[in-house]
């Protein structure tokens, strides 16, 4: 056979193949999922346009609300059809319609997934997690709305996914999606936690209660919370007006002091106190997530972003041989917020001694510092009354408060806790507490081998007597060379511990490194 006729050949039998192919095309039967998508966009399939956003998985009940919202004015009477078939998991949507087009897998029309999402402490509602419906744009073309919530073992995102017949339907009624999104947005008025799950090692918003607290169960020197609501409530009243003098909204608040005299608590009655205002609370392993609760505030404003124990973070930078990158990364994101959003950052901390002084040097980032100190004679009596407000009180408080020098409101807290379970077991009824019960309590949190419990509540160096504490030894001697100066001191008798030498710098010396013991600032 000759060249010419070989390839003469081989051209007939690929125009033969090729016939072939496009007859049994021709005769396969649409699927009817590819059916249902092109017969609303009037298109074949291979014209659709694919228009995704994609969002944090924390953020799939917001969407959700702008969809219904959608779908409400749009098409009210729309239906969401889901997808089954092996594998979907691991496609998308158009994806699917092109593998059931070809006849390579039987995606077909299937049950919607659903998937149980807070709105807020203690309710919860029903979101789409893999599911489309038809619908049209906002100008009233034909558009299938897709909501998919985050997979497994892949990127903790949802997403929502428009396809239709043009580019500018589709992103106009994703635009719209969006606005409504943001409109709508479940997490506006709410106190937000960002927490991480290890199981699914991404970042969630989780829901909290509105704390109740009234300024009398504020315990703090006179002047002190009055300083912090000027600063922090005032400037909130008198947002607009500050607006149009050109003055900035962001402030930051640092309180810090030892552990126990109530920070947090100083913190939840702000949160009480500004009923309107988002607070987003980030602690522990959360504070990677700063520049999304940044993000969010800004977003929600007028918002507070709450940063407990914000030494763990904003260590000074000379002290770490990086840099500290979370502390850029909080400077970044306080700087990101912007001077004339309404957003507050409440830090608190045990140790301002280690802050990096940065925080300080820009407005917005902390430009107040609040001692919260422990408690003094007056203090001590007022916590005692306010932990025993719902009870029966017959005893003099006096003495309790007279042995209790350098106590913080832990321990006080601690202590009528175990004074009621002493009536408790004393009889039935109501309790009634007396000196025998407060005595009690009181001595049994005073004795040696309440030691670690006393610095777990911050209350620091046994305020018992001498007489009391260091029988059988002298008692702590803070000029043990006797120069005339302080010096590593020590207890005698049953403790001979010895104790470090202040850190340097840190407000009323306070032991550097993680020394646990009887130390009083």
């Amino acid at each position: 056979m000759h060249l010419n006729d070989a390839r003469g050949l081989a051209q007939s039998l690929s125009e033969l193949l090729k016939d072939a192919h496009q007859t049994l095309e021709g005769a396969r039967e649409t699927p009817e999922l590819v059916a249902w998508v092109t017969g609303h966009l009037g298109c074949e399939l291979n014209a659709v346009v694919n228009v995704v956003s994609r969002f944090p998985g924390w953020e799939h009940v917001n969407l959700q609300r702008g969809v219904d919202a959608y779908l409400a004015a749009h098409t009210p009477d729309a239906e969401w059809f889901g997808i089954a078939g092996q594998g979907r998991e691991h496609e998308d949507f158009i994806n699917m319609l092109a593998s059931a087009a070809k006849g390579w897998s039987s995606f077909e029309p299937g049950a919607v997934d659903y998937a149980t999402a807070a709105i807020g402490p203690d309710e919860t509602t029903e979101v789409v997690s893999f599911g489309l419906v038809l619908t049209v744009s906002p100008d009233g073309g034909p558009v299938v709305l897709g909501l998919r919530g985050a997979q497994e073992h892949q990127a903790p995102q949802c997403q929502i996914v428009v396809l239709a017949p043009d580019r500018s339907s589709a992103t106009r009624t994703r635009d719209e999606i969006e606005r409504l999104t943001r409109e709508l947005d479940l997490y506006r008025g709410q106190i937000l936690s960002f927490t991480w799950s290890e199981h699914r090692g991404n970042d969630l918003v989780t829901f909290l209660p509105r704390p109740g607290l009234t300024a009398d169960q504020v315990i703090l020197p006179d002047g002190v919370l009055a300083t912090i609501e000027r600063h922090i409530i005032g400037i909130a009243e008198h947002a607009v007006r500050l607006r149009e003098h050109g003055q900035h909204l962001k402030r930051g608040l640092l309180l810090h002091g030892p552990p126990g005299t109530g920070k947090t608590h100083t913190v939840r009655y702000l949160m009480g106190r500004m009923s309107d205002c988002t607070v987003i609370v980030v602690t522990g392993t959360a504070i990677r997530f700063v520049s999304q609760a940044a993000g969010l505030a800004r977003r929600l404003q007028p918002a507070i972003v709450v940063l407990e124990d914000v030494d763990l973070i904003a260590q000074d930078r000379s002290f770490t041989d990086d840099g500290n990158p979370l502390l850029f990364s909080l400077l970044d994101a306080m700087d990101g917020v912007g001077a004339d959003a309404d957003v507050t950052f409440v830090l608190t901390t045990n140790r301002a001694d280690v802050l990096e002084r940065a925080l300080a040097d820009r407005p917005g980032r902390v430009d107040l510092a609040v001692e919260i100190p422990k408690p003094d004679e007056a203090g001590r009596a007022a916590l005692l009354r306010l932990y025993a407000r719902d009870l029966r009180l017959e005893a003099d408080l006096g003495p309790v408060v007279a042995k209790t020098e350098g106590a913080t409101a832990s321990f006080f807290k601690e202590l009528l806790r175990r004074a009621v379970l002493d009536a408790l077991r004393a009889g039935e009824g109501e309790p009634v507490l007396t000196d025998e019960h407060l005595g009690r309590a009181l001595e049994e949190m005073l004795t040696q081998r309440e030691a670690l419990t006393r610095s777990l509540l911050g209350s620091g160096r046994p305020v018992m007597s001498e007489d009391e504490q260091y029988a059988g030894g002298p008692p702590y001697d803070e000029d043990p060379d006797d120069d005339g100066e302080p010096g590593q001191g020590s207890y005698g008798g049953q403790f001979g511990v010895p104790f470090p030498q202040p850190a340097p710098g840190f407000p009323g010396g306070a032991p550097s490194g993680g020394f646990i013991g009887f130390y009083e600032p």
